[in-house]
């Protein structure tokens, strides 16, 4: 007995055994940490976004150019990407649909269609950094061109993205370990390159901007860190996973959503302040201001020794990834629910890697993913504000409608991220 996904864009399924732990635990007859598990997943999932190629670049800048000092951008970062992706996870548990087939039913067309657009440039440009991200990795790490490890990562995703006949936990374990790789990896490298422990306290807690290319780099780690295709496919994650009998069943889905946002993004966001803090301790007064990937791989070995640089790799390989695989079923996401059209994900792939092969073979790839993240801060305020929009609206939610604090907390921080964004758009046209 397997229950289908519904109008989610992979093709998932649970098991009998997760179904009845799954009612087992909304049931209350499951106690304890014990009735997350079966529920644990999307967030998962959508933390991978937090910790792709994008913030390898702009946390290893971070911390060679300025130390600890913007450690403590990186926490507030994480901090309002938990509550955007706890709101979008709520949209698809309330009602079953995601945040594009919502804006489909509640916008005007041509809003729709502008903003289907740009989501679908968004999706091709966050999915060509994370792409080229793990190819650079597999290249450095293999001594290969890189139009060869570019091949082997497109076969790579595609066969992670395969797991998804079997079913939702194959692919989300498969998900979890390349995660896990990302924070061991890290762990290990904090023991190499000791921070000052007192210094990234401080700097965690204490905001401070001493110059204009501080804000601008900080502008670029929270444009890395909340990611338009997240938002979107967080509630498709989450939209027919599992079936609520009524309110106080979906109360209880919701709190095991909020608990799992709290663990993924909050390991997420260790991740990127142990970036920060080992490009701090390695690079700061050997090699400030690194700012691209290959220059920080040769430098960390003479810095610190050669098993930490293939570490770093692994890390980033790990990282390429899983964003990429992560990257194309968000683009699934955005296609079938602004449209209701689905493409088979190897096209999706295709649409993906030409790009990335164009890229590889005819410019410089640190540019043109420097490039696409300013494509993102374009992007980024449309789901942001669809979110907070549709989240208190009462048609839309009912008795789940956002409450005035949530309400005021999501919509000053899209007016500081559009700010922001416009800041680094400035900055960067510059």
């Amino acid at each position: 007995m397997k229950r289908t996904a519904g109008s989610l864009p992979i093709n998932g399924t649970l098991t009998l055994h997760t179904e009845v732990a799954m009612r087992t635990a909304l049931e209350q007859r499951r106690p304890g940490w014990r009735a997350l598990l079966p529920f644990a997943g999307p967030a998962i999932i959508a933390s991978v976004a937090y910790m792709d190629p994008g913030n390898f670049v702009t946390n290893i800048q971070a911390g060679s150019t300025y130390g600890y000092q913007l450690l403590w951008v990186v926490l507030l970062a994480n901090v309002v990407a938990m509550l955007f992706q706890a709101m979008s996870a709520k949209l698809g548990i309330v009602t079953g649909r995601n945040l594009a087939e919502l804006c489909r039913e509640q916008f005007s067309k041509p809003v729709v269609i502008g903003m289907w657009i740009a989501s679908e440039i968004a999706a091709v440009a966050t999915d060509l950094a994370e792409f080229l991200g793990a190819g650079i990795g597999i290249s450095l790490l293999c001594h290969i061109p890189l139009v060869w490890a570019l091949g082997i990562t497109g076969v790579l995703t595609c066969a992670i993205l395969s797991l998804d006949k079997r079913g939702f936990r194959p692919l989300e374990l498969v998900i979890a370990a390349l995660v896990g790789v990302i924070g061991i990896s890290y762990l290990i490298e904090l023991t190499l390159a000791p921070p000052d422990w007192h210094a990234a306290l401080f700097h965690t807690l204490v905001p401070q901007l001493h110059d204009g290319a501080a804000v601008t780099l900080a502008v670029g780690i929270i444009g890395a860190t909340i990611m338009p295709h997240t938002l979107y496919l967080h509630s498709g994650l989450t939209q027919n996973r599992s079936q609520a009998r009524n309110d106080g069943e979906r109360r209880r889905l919701l709190n095991f959503s909020n608990r799992e946002v709290i663990v993924a993004l909050g390991f997420a966001g260790l991740v990127n302040l142990a970036m920060v803090m080992m490009s701090a301790s390695a690079f700061g007064r050997s090699a400030p201001g690194i700012s691209d990937i290959g220059v920080a791989y040769r430098t960390l070995g003479p810095a610190l020794s050669m098993g930490a640089a293939t570490l770093f790799l692994v890390s980033l390989m790990a990282s390429g990834l899983s964003s990429s695989a992560v990257g194309t079923l968000a683009g699934q996401v955005i296609m079938q629910g602004f449209i209701g059209f689905r493409v088979p994900v190897l096209v999706r792939r295709l649409a993906t890697m030409v790009p990335a092969f164009i890229v590889a073979l005819s410019c410089n790839t640190m540019s043109a993913m420097i490039a696409s993240q300013v494509v993102l801060s374009f992007v980024l305020p449309l789901p942001l504000i669809a979110l907070v929009v549709l989240s208190q609206r009462r048609s839309v939610m009912g008795n789940f409608v956002a409450g005035r604090a949530t309400v005021i907390a999501a919509l000053v921080a899209t007016l500081l991220i559009v700010a922001l964004n416009f800041v680094l758009i400035y900055q960067t046209l510059r």
